[in-house]
């Protein structure tokens, strides 16, 4: 890439943000603390048994069909019967509703009250039973769930059950049952063509389809007319409606062609004509009986001329806005206020440029900032190209990193669980591993080995082109110690994000990436820009040990985290601290000592069975995680109590002062917050003066409830700080706070 061709790309990138820059997120919605109620039941109707699961969403709240739409999560189900794990047949599920979600996203799936059939076999009838249910369920924000009954059958009903969150009356099973969408014959008077769409994408298709003899039977334009069930490789984009002077329908559907994704890959055919046939299948919002209907049609190939007549046609004719039931203009008009005052997607890639930027002057950041900065000055003689490919090699580290965060975060969202920023910190395995990784490349700061993360040459014997390997190393360690610290803009887009489709996570997440990464893109662009920096020498020696040094203590802060997030500290910080002492060893031997590859390799293999041992050894989650930070607290001489959101009600209906700290151990602005303002003199005289109430809500380790309350109120991450007033009013303060700030809250 040219050095144009980069700078126009960022240059675009910064318009498009800055043109549709607006507010802030409303803050003002509620979340409930049951968005969704699940529960399972049995029903015998003409015969037949039935295992059905029936929820019930909070007014406006829906849920995802098969086919979610543009984006979103269907129900998913898992079941076990006598401990084993079983796949059951379902019928077919209830007519979808339409929505229209935040950044006009087309949306499939329930709300309110429905239920989810499966036949029973007659070997389950006697049974013991576990039933999982995972969801996504959204609104102004979308939430994972998940539920779990379990229980026991006889006689093909249950008579046991454990996790029941409401109850559902036969008779309204039935008549659900009785209204499912069932299979029918393909209508005459629906036209379908699967063609090639116009243009020089070779993944796209459009599928064309038109009703006509309608006989003043007029069609549901609350439905679409044809609604696919999902069928890789296809995936449908969206349905535009047409209408004539005569009352006929024409429609069509845009669809990518997914092959390519498959494995193996799949390309779509050039000549029109598919491998094997497939059969496609639709709701059909039937307008002569007013009921949905499933049909399919089976394809063998695809017109690749049809589309140029079918685009030319439609420009004769009247395009249709389809309308929405009640329940959905409800849940669309409150997208629609949503997306009024949180602006559009490009609000939250400024939003999160900005506060990636912000994260280079984070303390957690610095000491790899100050690496980089150090290959820097050993580039500077090189030539141009080859200081913007070490840059280059940086942001590609970041960006490669921030992409593994966000398929995480998918991951976990998909199983149903809830992450927010930071969320590898709250994993013991992953903080020792970052324990070790730190505490090698301090050691080669001091110069005991040859790998040379800034600039250096050689990974023992292994070369790695002159320093790329270590710039793209430095990248890596620079975003997983950008993720402890949150940043002013930051908290706003990664909410966004977190509570948003699989695609807007990845783009928010690469623009976080690319703000931190600007800088050295810029100086990689320009390198007159480092021309401040001092010319190499032999100063840069005791420098690279003075960051070595930096390395150590933030060695020093993960082993703190690290004894905060398990149980027997003692015997794991002997072992830890016995591994860290081996591994210096074995590096001051290879380098000082010997060069005898026995005593070496004998040395670097008893560290590394030390810290295998550490990592497989069974790890106990620190249960009492609050009280040890809360005795931290104390010691500075103000009384914290544990926070719970009974205990911050019951304070705001008595008119009680409280400010609220959601902490972790490690959270680098926390630790900065604490030191610049909560732990000073001027803090303690307002808590006495007010008489303020404190609590401590700490993120440490995992904890669902304080995640889900973050969540509700704006936040993905720590530091959070919230004041509740006289008035019993609760004030969000932001990511970072000052003493005035606090004292205007209160009043």
């Amino acid at each position: 890439m040219s050095k144009n061709t980069l700078l126009f790309t960022l240059i675009t990138l910064l318009c498009l943000s800055f043109s549709s820059f607006a507010n802030s997120p409303n803050k003002e919605e509620t979340i409930p603390s049951t968005p969704v109620k699940f529960t399972a039941s049995t029903l015998e109707y003409q015969k037949d048994n039935y295992l059905v699961l029936s929820y019930k969403n909070h007014p406006h709240w829906h849920t995802y069909w098969k086919n979610p739409g543009d984006a979103g999560l269907p129900l998913k189900f898992e079941f076990e019967f006598n401990g084993k794990k079983q796949e059951l047949s379902s019928l077919e599920w209830p007519t979808p509703k339409k929505y229209i979600e935040e950044g006009n996203m087309l949306a499939f799936g329930y709300s309110g009250d429905y239920s989810i059939f499966f036949k029973l076999p007659s070997e389950l009838q006697n049974t013991k039973y576990n039933i999982k249910s995972n969801w996504l369920v959204c609104k102004h924000i979308c939430i994972p769930g998940k539920g779990e009954i379990s229980g026991e059958i006889k006689n093909s009903s249950i008579t046991t059950i454990i996790g029941n969150t409401h109850e559902v009356a036969n008779e309204k099973l039935t008549e659900r049952l009785k209204n499912l969408p069932k299979e029918t014959e393909f209508p005459s008077k629906l036209d379908i063509v699967l063609a090639k769409a116009m243009g020089q994408e070779d993944n796209k298709l459009v599928l064309y389809y038109n009703l006509t003899e309608l006989n003043n039977n007029k069609i549901n334009l609350e439905k679409n007319i044809l609604t696919p069930f999902p069928h890789e490789p296809f995936n449908f984009i969206r349905e535009k409606l047409f209408k004539d002077k005569k009352g006929n329908y024409y429609a069509k559907y845009s669809i990518e062609w997914d092959g390519e994704y498959m494995e193996p890959e799949l390309p779509l055919p050039q000549d029109g004509n598919f491998k094997d046939p497939y059969k496609l299948k639709f709701l059909y919002a039937n307008p002569m009986t007013g009921k949905t209907d499933v049909i399919s049609k089976t394809f063998h190939s695809f017109s690749l001329t049809a589309a140029e007549r079918f685009e030319k046609f439609t420009e004769l004719l009247t395009p249709i806005e389809t309308n929405l039931t009640d329940s959905a203009k409800k849940s669309s008009d409150s997208s629609s206020d949503t997306t009024n005052s949180e602006g559009s997607i490009f609000t939250y890639l400024f939003l999160a440029f900005i506060g990636g930027l912000i994260l280079n002057f984070m303390p957690c950041v610095l000491p790899v900032i100050s690496i980089k900065l150090f290959g820097l000055i050993q580039h500077r003689s090189e030539s141009n190209s080859r200081i913007l490919k070490h840059n280059l090699s940086y942001t590609l580290g970041i960006l490669f990193t921030f992409a593994v965060l966000a398929l995480a975060i998918v991951l976990f969202k998909q199983a149903g669980e809830q992450v927010g920023w930071g969320f590898q910190l709250q994993s013991p395995i992953f903080v020792l591993t970052m324990i070790f990784v730190l505490f090698v490349f301090a050691l080669n700061m001091f110069g005991l080995f040859e790998f040379r993360t800034p600039g250096g040459s050689k990974l023992g014997s292994l070369e790695t082109n002159e320093g790329f390997f270590g710039d793209f190393t430095s990248g890596i360690l620079a975003t997983i110690l950008s993720t402890p610290c949150s940043a002013p803009f930051l908290g706003t887009a990664l909410t966004f994000a977190f509570t948003s489709s699989n695609f807007t996570i990845f783009a928010i997440f690469a623009f976080v990436g690319l703000g931190l990464a600007s800088p050295f893109l810029i100086t990689g662009i320009f390198p007159t820009t480092i021309s401040f920096l001092p010319k190499p020498g032999m100063w840069m020696e005791n420098l690279k040990k003075f960051l070595g040094l930096t390395l150590l203590l933030t060695t020093i802060w993960l082993i703190d985290v690290y004894s905060s997030l398990t149980d027997n500290v003692a015997g794991v910080m002997i072992k830890l601290n016995t591994a860290l002492l081996l591994c210096f060893f074995a590096f001051y031997l290879s380098k000082k000592i010997t060069k005898s590859k026995i005593w070496k390799g004998l040395f670097h293999i008893l560290y590394i069975a030390l810290f295998i041992n550490i990592i497989m050894s069974p790890v106990s989650e620190k249960s009492n995680s609050q009280s040890v930070l809360l005795h931290e607290k104390n010691a500075h001489g103000l009384q914290w109590e544990k926070w719970s959101e009974e205990k911050m009600n019951t304070y705001s209906k008595e008119g009680k002062k409280v400010f609220i700290d959601f902490t972790a151990k490690w959270c680098f602005t926390c630790k900065v917050n604490e030191k610049l303002v909560i732990e000073t003199q001027s803090f303690r005289d307002l808590v006495a003066t007010e008489n303020i109430h404190l609590l401590l809500a700490d993120w440490t380790k995992r904890d669902e409830i304080i995640g889900s309350w973050l969540r509700k109120n704006g936040f993905v991450g720590v530091p959070a700080y919230f004041v509740i007033n006289s008035e019993g009013k609760l004030i969000n303060l932001g990511e970072t706070i000052s003493i005035d700030e606090i004292k205007k809250s209160l009043n």
